[in-house]
């Protein structure tokens, strides 16, 4: 570390890169200033930078207030991997590693210093600070400090005291997500001497945004899982039972996907979290107790099984996908059951705050019920100006099919009108459905004029449009009166025949309109199969050094050594994100991995070894079962299951006999033509679990092989 070396010079030496990204450069300057400063910058956005080269770049120590053990660890082994002395101190230190820490400090060798706020409100551990050159103290995650933020940790409130005990010092705030009051509020709980406030931009154009309808959701997910395999993902849920609901049925639909909530013992929680970071794990599913700690980059998907209580939330879970800025999918599951089940918790534990809770609730409902442009919506959210669609959400992608529903809306309406107003929305659609339920007919709901008038939708199909009428305002929800269904502002007027009525039709695509499913040219299928190539020897490396893979390099790092191929160290060493002690490490393996790669292109692009599917076969000749290779490779069963089904299309030599008899394939195949969609989850399904998801790859080839056929191959 050489004191004259410029921010630029030490982000290249330490991070591997020629540019900073929007605002770093600014915000850097001012902290080596001597500058109070307040950063708003998105998940992903490079906040740590802004704090961590500015300790680089001064004589000092540097302290980082982190308020999870997991989130210190992680961004104290990323640091350490590109040669900066970092360290943490916290209760997973024995105390003789504490003691070698804080001799370290006082020697000058660490250079940041990660501690949680209890510890930096410890009267001793402030005494000790006093003796040592402070460069500065950043504090992450700052809405914690926030009684109006959505992750308020009274521990944070002791931090103010900072500037009485070290009022010369610097202090940077940082946070994803900070609407103004809460923005107000950090400054003046931390006692910010004039700061200067930096608003990125909240714009993270690598993330798709969806929103789909709440039913199947189950299905739902084990069809996108289908299209998008060994891609690492967080399924949010709002329950703990359903996260241990889901991840149970993921496994065993053959994904390795754990739970992980507060319930949970801390060992199992921080078992979960390590297997997840290392790529040993592909699926989580958690509840908002899973996150802040996480600092994995190559997350490619977020789904929130259950609508978020704000957009605040929201927007800083999704912000976990795609942090190495490479393309990520998010996808919002939403039913009005969420609104109110959110409401029904509020209502049971008042604060306060809750009709700030109940008016954030109801602009993340808006969100999730929008037929326009979802990232201007959130944009606008975050006071960030946006006046052009993004093209990259569901509405863009798939724009809405209107049709005029004024006849629908009047069914509604006047069946809720001789119901005397007095049901909720799912009575009303049995109503309307005209369904015979016992509760129905005790009740006499069955006589009224409108029972059954609705009879030719589904009841997935009369909720769509029962919300979408509440949101127009023609319909009400007396929230106060167990959700019953009144008339809304426009009701009359839709009965008198003076006011159309504009409904959308639901969707039933979780895919948006495409590109992914169209062949690859030869070149690229070349570059995906070395990248692949590359993730697993990165994964062999991450568990020889007992690191997470992208410690080592991001996804986006790989990509690039895939898409460059470096025949030396000295090329390495150009790729973004490419530092010089990682080319010590790990550089020798990569380049010999890329030279036996490029060594066995002449055998085209199906018998590569560098192929994953080639990795597969060599392992199948030696006899290892499935689960073996799954086990032995570090991916899934139901991977290694359409590996197997791949090589047999493609001419390699695989006795399928061994997975299935050939009357089992048939009965499969028979009921092919009888289902709307015969996709392996749906004949699992059909089949009542009889036949596992090997037998059913293997019918659905052998039925697309034979053109609608049930011959079996020779």
């Amino acid at each position: 570390m050489s004191a004259t070396s410029s921010p630029a010079q030490l982000l290249k030496q330490y991070f591997g890169y020629d540019q900073f990204r929007p605002l770093q450069a600014e915000i850097i300057e001012r902290v080596l200033q001597k500058r109070d400063v307040l950063v708003l910058m998105p998940t992903g956005g490079g906040k740590s930078i802004c704090y961590q080269l500015p300790a680089l770049a001064q004589p000092g120590l540097a302290i980082v207030v982190s308020p999870l053990i997991a989130l210190m660890k992680d961004q104290v082994e990323a640091l350490r991997a590109n040669g900066v002395p970092a360290a943490y101190l916290n209760s997973s230190l024995s105390g003789g590693e504490q003691t070698q820490i804080e001799r370290n400090c006082t020697d000058g060798i660490t250079k940041l210093l990660y501690v949680s706020p209890e510890k930096l409100s410890s009267p001793n551990f402030i005494n000790w600070l006093k003796t040592l050159p402070i460069s500065l103290f950043a504090i992450d995650e700052a809405h914690c400090i926030s009684a109006w933020g959505h992750d308020f940790r009274p521990e944070y409130a002791q931090l103010k005291a900072l500037k009485q005990y070290f009022p010369g010092v610097p202090l940077i705030a940082l946070t994803a997500t900070a609407d103004k009051l809460i923005r107000h509020d950090i400054v003046a709980q931390l006692d910010l001497n004039d700061p200067e406030i930096f608003i990125s931009s909240f714009d993270r154009k690598n993330l798709s945004l969806r929103v789909r309808p709440g039913r199947n959701r189950l299905g739902q997910i084990l069809d996108f899982l289908e299209k998008h395999p060994n891609q690492p993902g967080i399924i949010y849920c709002m329950s703990r039972s359903s996260t241990e609901d889901i991840a149970d049925k993921l496994y065993k639909s053959g994904y390795k996907a754990s739970c992980y909530h507060a319930g949970l013992p801390t060992a199992d929680r921080s078992a979960t979290q390590e297997a997840f970071l290392r790529d040993d794990i592909q699926i989580i599913c958690a509840t908002i107790a899973f996150g802040m700690g996480i600092d994995k980059s190559n997350i490619r998907w977020v789904m929130h099984y259950n609508l978020p209580k704000n957009l605040e939330s929201f927007y800083q879970e999704i912000g976990r996908a795609g942090r190495d800025g490479l393309p990520a999918k998010t996808v919002l599951f939403y039913s009005f059951r969420d609104v109110m089940n959110w409401r029904d918790m509020f209502a049971q534990n008042p604060t306060d705050r809750q009709e700030l809770q109940i008016a954030r609730l109801d602009r993340m409902q808006q969100y999730a019920e929008a037929h326009l442009c979802r990232r201007r919506i959130l944009l606008n959210y975050f006071s960030e100006e946006s006046v052009t669609d993004c093209g990259n959400c569901d509405v863009c992608r798939n724009p809405r099919t209107h049709f005029d529903g004024t006849v629908l809306a009047q069914k509604a309406l006047s069946a809720a009108i001789r119901l005397q107003e007095s049901v909720n929305m799912s009575t009303l659609i049995d109503v309307l459905r005209g369904s015979r339920s016992r509760a129905i007919v005790e009740k006499g709901y069955d006589k009224i004029k409108t029972y059954g008038a609705g009879a030719d939708l589904k009841a997935d199909e009369w909720r769509e449009y029962l919300t979408q009428m509440v949101n127009t305002g023609v319909l009400d929800v007396a929230y106060h009166d167990k959700y019953a269904i009144h008339r809304g502002v426009l009701a009359q007027k839709v009965l008198n025949g003076a006011h159309q009525v504009w409904l959308v039709k639901p969707e039933d695509r979780i895919e948006m309109k495409p590109s992914e499913e169209t062949r690859k040219p030869r070149k690229q299928a070349l570059e995906e199969a070395l990248f692949n190539h590359l993730v697993e020897v990165r994964k062999q490396l991450a568990d020889q050094h007992n690191v997470p893979p992208y410690i080592i390099f991001n996804d986006n790092t790989v990509r690039e050594i895939a898409r460059q191929r470096p025949a030396n160290r000295a090329e390495l060493i150009n790729i973004s994100g490419v530092v010089q002690q990682k080319v010590a490490v790990y550089g020798d393996a990569f380049l010999k991995a890329l030279r036996e790669f490029v060594q066995s292109q002449g055998g085209g692009s199906t018998a590569m070894r560098g192929s994953t599917y080639q990795f597969t076969y060599e392992l199948y000749e030696q006899g290892f079962p499935v689960e073996q290779i799954a086990q032995q490779r570090n991916l899934g069963i139901g991977t290694i299951q359409g590996h197997l089904v791949w090589l047999l299309e493609n001419g390699y030599n695989i006795d399928w006999q061994q997975f299935a008899q050939p009357h089992e394939i048939q009965a499969i195949q028979q009921a092919i033509p009888r289902l709307e969609n015969p996709s392996p989850k749906n004949l699992f399904v059909h089949f009542g679990e009889k036949y596992d998801y090997l037998k059913i790859r293997l019918a659905l080839s052998f039925f697309r092989k034979e053109q609608g056929g049930y011959l079996l191959p020779a």
